[in-house]
């Protein structure tokens, strides 16, 4: 499947005022100098090749000079934001290098490329169109994952932070070969990322939609697995869907597990992260049920969608319960609370 094929696909849903109370309530929205749509006002635009002069697909824009400067200074504003609270004394140390825009996502998102000029040093941030799916999906990666992530929206505006790490499919084509890859505690992190993504539904790992994160250590190095495209939480219908191990563009990966790790280890490693995800989960009680009163309320998928993913799920867990399921935020956190083994944990309509 050709690159961005299933994002184009997807329907977009709106933010439900009652989401958007919640996700003012925890400090996710703020009044932005610059919107989605002030960012589409270029004249003109040119593609933006990399170092091996290819074309990355995506495009930097080119604004008139007076307008440019307004949304430059806006964009820096926001940035200091995401990154700092707000604190505008570190605003002339920074200038705006490149807006990029990119045509093939399903929510087109900008990328912005902000330097510090006394040093060079430079970062990324983006703005794209806020969809409740990919909302969702971020409140549960800072909820449920071991990864902080910083979002802000105002409106149909949705800002986030760049997530570091080498793409997945660069890494499989650059790096799974290097003699110092620790190649078994890169299978354990990608089982377990595996794992994350099904306890809570999130679909669509291919291997160009997570980074990989490598750390060294005084004995060779760690490795941490990201999902960086948060489009299709709680989406899609097949219950494949939400296991990166089915993606053929995963396949080097999922290969290097099935040589070095054997069941009795694998499904080791699958209760050692849903525990983890277990107290994560405990953590945050109150915040939790907040959410999922939200999400499970909302329309974020179709019938069609809604009805076979019940029907595969209850399969699985031999479960008659999935089958009332009316909403993939049912579906979702009864998938959550049956598979950290929380069944109180279930929608409370679903609890009988």
């Amino acid at each position: 499947m050709k690159k961005g094929s299933v994002q184009q696909k997807k329907t977009f849903y709106p933010i439900s005022e009652e989401f958007r109370e919640y996700l003012t309530n925890y400090k996710r929205s703020a009044d932005l100098p610059v919107h989605y749509e002030n960012l589409l006002q270029s004249v003109d635009s040119y593609p933006l090749m990399n170092a091996k002069n290819e074309d990355t697909l995506w495009q930097t824009m080119v604004y008139d000079q007076h307008y440019g400067r307004e949304i430059f200074e806006g964009l820096k504003k926001i940035y200091v934001l995401l990154r700092s609270g707000g604190d505008v004394n570190i605003l002339p140390n920074l200038y705006v290098d490149r807006v990029d825009y990119c045509t093939f996502g399903n929510t087109k998102p900008f990328r912005i490329r902000i330097v510090n000029q006394y040093n060079d040093n430079h970062d990324y941030f983006y703005v794209k169109k806020a969809d409740a799916s990919r909302l969702y999906g971020l409140e549960l990666e800072q909820i449920l994952s071991p990864n902080e992530i910083n979002f802000q929206l105002d409106g149909d505006t949705l800002i986030e932070e760049h997530i570091i790490g080498v793409p997945g499919d660069d890494f499989i084509q650059n790096f799974l070969d290097h003699s110092d890859l620790n190649e078994v505690r890169l299978a354990k992190e990608f089982i377990k990322f595996n794992e994350r993504c099904f306890v809570r539904l999130l679909g669509d790992m291919r291997a160009y939609n997570y980074v990989v994160e490598m750390t060294p250590d005084f004995e060779q190095n760690q490795y941490r697995v990201r999902a960086i495209d948060f489009d299709q939480q709680s989406y899609e219908s097949r219950r494949s869907f939400y296991l990166p191990q089915f993606f053929k563009n995963n396949l080097p990966v999922v290969n290097l597990c099935t040589r070095l790790i054997n069941p009795e280890t694998s499904s080791q490693y699958q209760r050692e992260e849903r525990t983890l995800i277990k107290r994560r989960f405990n953590f945050a009680p109150t915040r939790i049920k907040k959410l999922r009163e939200c999400m499970c309320l909302d329309t974020i998928s179709s019938d069609q969608k809604i009805i076979r993913l019940r029907t595969e799920l209850g399969g699985l867990y031999d479960d008659s319960r999935f089958s009332q399921c009316e909403t993939m935020g049912e579906i979702t956190f009864l998938n959550i609370a049956l598979a950290l083994d929380l069944k109180e944990e279930a929608p409370t309509r679903l609890l009988s």
